[in-house]
């Protein structure tokens, strides 16, 4: 056996410069940001949809004249159709502001709402305020422009009162409706998503993060429901007809972390500080239990965590039945997807429970940072997102510490990001403010570099300095009492990561003990439209003596212990020889993350070596973690049979091991990676037509492997299935279950099927406006419906664009999604002409998703047209 040493990311690669540096970084980011990217300069910032003009309400930003200081909004949602069958709200609304500024101009968000009763402005400094001379609604920008006979006084402040209406439509954004049934019976809820900018469809208001107040909410609302807002019940009266219910005073907080529910939903409770909301259906059944036995301990660990008690006298969580984002942290009162807080014990799976736990430790991280403290302007969301993403895995192993959950974030987010931040057309985390303006672009940061990367690259520095060192720097302890110095400034060091895209590709040759670096790209040849100058570890590989990376004999090298760094590793292919005999000898000798990332980076390499190590590597897949598919073939046939004789003896091995049953934690020590394999090599075998496995789906029904056996169970079937399926998934009560069904029933193989299924994604009454997007990605990512899927994206653009709005968070999705697994010209002329037919109607949050697609294309047709000879001799001649 061969002797093994290792290259830590810890010791080795990066080295000390970031290590050293880092800690400040963490505690001065608040201070040093807009210097940071007053450096950037590379890229000059053009809005060819805006019209050259510069009168404030033609600008997509606030001037800085007034500060808001508190508001007071009452509102009455509707919860019955009007005679025109509308669902609607009335307001009224006052805001305190100062003025800052002279002018004679206040600019306010205003979206979609009607004003009733002319606006009318105070002066609260014993000095009457100007006469309103005029008032104008800017759809383009949403402003409410009131223009003034007289110029407000800097330093004085005034109370604007406007009352309105609006629509409680049901397009998951401002205040909106949710319906569901009940016994039968039709449900309606309003409720709330503010971020990013559409509090100004709920009522008037400075709609900017930074434009933080205080908010007194009122709701008024039917007697048989209950009204839920940020902090905590002032007071309530009630009548006959209605009830008004008072809250306390919120926190100064930003207007995208409002919240106000109407509902008839009911709740537990572990103690009067935390509740978790949910249907009447769904808490009595038990399904609220899991989440609030992990809250309390998450709370607790954020507390320590942050050094800072938990700020709000209360936290509730809602489950809803129609919400677009998986969840919202709405300061107080955290909305979620059902799926995202509600369990089932007996239908669930385990990877249900994962993504719950993950999920609340997400939204609770942000109670403290993103709430407590806010980013200034949407171009640094990564700030805000990225740092919940990494936390999440912190929050969620403190409560379930026998999960070793915290590995998954190489899977879930490194793993990921990589894939979009290796394009030519990524971009950094950190923008410059005048790239971000419009709704649409800010929708687009809320995109995997600002979490995942954000996540990634924020574990890296947490891992060089300790976990210890990272949280006393974000703490904001003094440098002095952690004795740590600065070789570089903040600015040189973060640039490297935060404001430069991409990532390198460490390349080691352990022949010459030769280190090079250079910038990953998907396709090598393509021009990045940011230069960047990629040495993120130059300093350190300098003063490295090369002999210390040279093997003899049987050594080998691995780098990036753990993959804490980010960045991949190349080798000469000797030592690729040498870890893949490891992994096939004596694979406990690396760590298993290591095992996962020497196969991804094996994969995603291609460019850089011999097909004969994707062959290697692959086939020691068969007994690993197969967490996602690296390859896209076009030689399907080959591709099946090779697989399947791939895959048979994992499925021979868990028939063994556990005669599928449900992989439970307690009872397996291989934990997330026995789980994560069994329903792989399921879903894997059964579709490689495997004899055994298909006998066994049709008895097998265990929670984890339950969307492996529908699925499974849908292609092999015919319109008989598939319409049971459909049945079962309208009966279903808990929404994990029909989320599987959803699902399972993109996987069938007669197109009929797909296309009708296709069409009910533009039905709300079949598939909820939350889930078309996904549903349309199920049925693409199916080798029978991706060319289906596409057809319909294209014929129905028009239609989906507007019923979504430009805003929407699913368009970038969607678009990747369908076009994933491009790689023929015929298909990138279809896209470059989709690109060219819609422009005028545009893509909102999916503009650059299109860019990225187009590329991605391209970079897959070149891969398809050097590999596919070598390829197709691999599966036609395995051994």
């Amino acid at each position: 056996m061969g002797k093994g040493f290792y290259i830590s990311k810890t010791v080795g690669i990066v080295g000390i410069v970031l290590a050293a540096g880092a800690l400040a970084t963490i505690t001065a980011l608040p201070v040093v940001y807009s210097q940071e990217k007053s450096k950037n300069n590379e890229v000059k910032s053009t809005d060819p949809t805006m019209a050259p003009s510069n009168e404030p309400w033609d600008q997509w930003r606030l001037p800085q004249t007034l500060s808001p200081k508190i508001y007071n909004i009452t509102l009455w949602p509707r919860l019955q159709p009007d005679p025109t069958g509308l669902y609607i709200f009335t307001g009224l609304s006052s805001v305190v502001f100062r003025c800052v500024e002279k002018t004679n101009l206040i600019l306010i968000h205003s979206n979609k709402l009607n004003m009733t009763k002319h606006p009318t402005l105070i002066g609260l400094g014993g000095k009457p305020a100007p006469t309103i001379e005029s008032i104008v609604m800017h759809t383009k920008t949403q402003y409410m422009a009131i223009h003034l006979k007289e110029e407000l006084t800097a330093g004085e402040s005034y109370e604007l009162y406007t009352e309105f209406l609006g629509e409680l439509s049901d397009d998951l954004g401002g205040f909106y409706r949710s319906e569901y049934y009940e016994n039968g019976i039709k449900k309606v809820v309003a409720t709330t998503q503010m971020q990013a900018t559409d509090a100004r469809k709920a009522f008037p208001c400075f709609d900017e993060p930074a434009m933080k107040a205080v908010f007194h909410i009122t709701l008024n609302h039917d007697p048989a429901t209950v009204a839920l807002s940020n902090d905590e019940v002032n007071i309530t009266v009630d009548d006959t007809l209605v009830t008004r219910t008072t809250f306390a005073p919120t926190e100064v907080m930003s207007t995208y972390l409002l919240a106000f529910i109407v509902s008839d939903f009911i709740f537990i409770e572990q103690d009067i500080e935390n509740l978790i909301f949910a249907r009447q259906e769904a808490i009595n059944a038990g399904q609220g239990e899991y989440a609030l036995s992990v809250t309390g301990p998450i709370l607790k660990f954020f507390e320590k965590y942050y050094n800072v008690p938990y700020p709000l006298p209360k936290s509730d969580q809602i489950a809803l039945p129609d919400f677009n984002a998986g969840a919202m942290e709405n300061w107080g009162l955290i909305t979620y997807r059902e799926t995202a807080l509600l369990y089932d014990e007996e239908i669930s799976s385990n990877e249900n429970k994962e993504r719950i736990i993950t999920v609340i430790s997400h939204e609770l991280a942000h109670q403290w940072f993103g709430n407590l403290v806010t980013v200034r302007w949407w171009n640094d969301l990564w700030l805000n997102e990225g740092f919940a993403t990494y936390v999440e895995y912190l929050g969620a192993d403190e409560a379930e510490p026998d999960w070793n959950i915290k590995d998954l974030i190489v899977l879930n987010d490194v793993h990921k990001v990589f894939a979009i931040d290796a394009l030519a057309s990524s971009h950094p985390l950190s923008s410059k403010e005048e790239e971000i303006q419009r709704p649409e672009q800010i929708t687009e940061m809320f995109d995997t570099i600002s979490y995942s990367k954000g996540a990634s690259v924020l574990r890296m520095l947490s891992t060089f300095l300790t976990e210890k060192v990272f949280t006393q720097g974000l703490q904001v302890k003094p440098f002095c009492t952690l004795g740590t110095t600065l070789p570089k400034t903040v600015q040189e060091i973060m640039g490297r990561w935060i404001l430069q895209m991409g990532f390198p590709v460490v390349t080691i040759n352990t022949a010459t003990g030769q280190i090079t670096q250079e910038h990953f790209l998907l396709d090598p040849e393509t021009e990045p439209d940011r230069p960047s100058e990629f040495k993120y570890v130059k300093k350190y590989f300098e003063e490295k003596n090369p002999k210390n990376f040279i093997t003899n004999g049987d050594q080998w090298v691995l780098a990036n212990i753990n993959v804490t760094g980010y960045y991949r590793v190349n080798y000469d292919d000797e030592n690729w020889q040498r870890l893949l005999n490891v992994l096939q000898t004596s694979r406990q000798s690396i760590p298993v993350i290591n095992r996962a990332q020497i196969i991804d980076d094996a994969f995603n390499l291609a460019n850089f070596q011999s097909v004969q190590i994707l062959k290697e590597s692959f086939s020691f897949t068969e007994q690993e973690l197969l967490k996602r598919h690296c390859l896209n073939y076009h030689i399907i046939s080959y591709l099946q049979t090779y697989v399947g004789n791939q895959v048979k003896n994992l499925f021979d091995y868990f028939t063994r091991l556990t005669n599928w049953e449900d992989v439970i934690y307690s009872l397996y020590s291989c934990l997330c990676i026995c789980r994560y394999n069994q329903v792989n090599a399921l879903t894997v075998a059964c579709s490689t037509g495997l004899e055994a496995c298909m006998t066994l789906v049709k008895t097998c029904i265990k929670a984890n492997l339950r969307s492996a056996v529908y699925c499974s169970a849908i292609a092999a079937g015919g319109e008989k299935e598939w319409n049971f399926a459909w049945e079962m998934f309208e009966k279903a009560t808990v929404a994990s279950e029909k989320d599987k069904l959803r699902a399972a029933m993109a996987c069938a193989t007669e197109p009929w099927l797909l296309n009708r299924y296709l069409k009910y994604t533009l039905d709300p009454e079949k598939i909820r406006k939350q889930d078309a997007t996904s549903t349309i990605i199920s049925i693409a990512s199916n080798v029978v419906g991706q060319p289906l899927a596409w057809d319909f994206v294209r014929a129905n653009w028009e239609y989906i664009f507007n019923q979504y709005g430009g805003g929407s968070f699913s368009f970038s999705n969607l678009i990747n999604g369908v076009t994933n697994r491009f790689s023929t010209e015929f298909e990138l002329q279809q896209l470059i002409q989709f690109r060219d037919d819609y422009a005028h109607i545009g893509f909102g949050s999916g503009t650059l998703a299109i860019q990225q697609s187009i590329e991605r294309t391209t970079a897959n047709i070149k891969w398809v047209e050097k590999n596919q000879k070598a390829v197709l001799e691999w599966f036609k001649n395995p051994s």
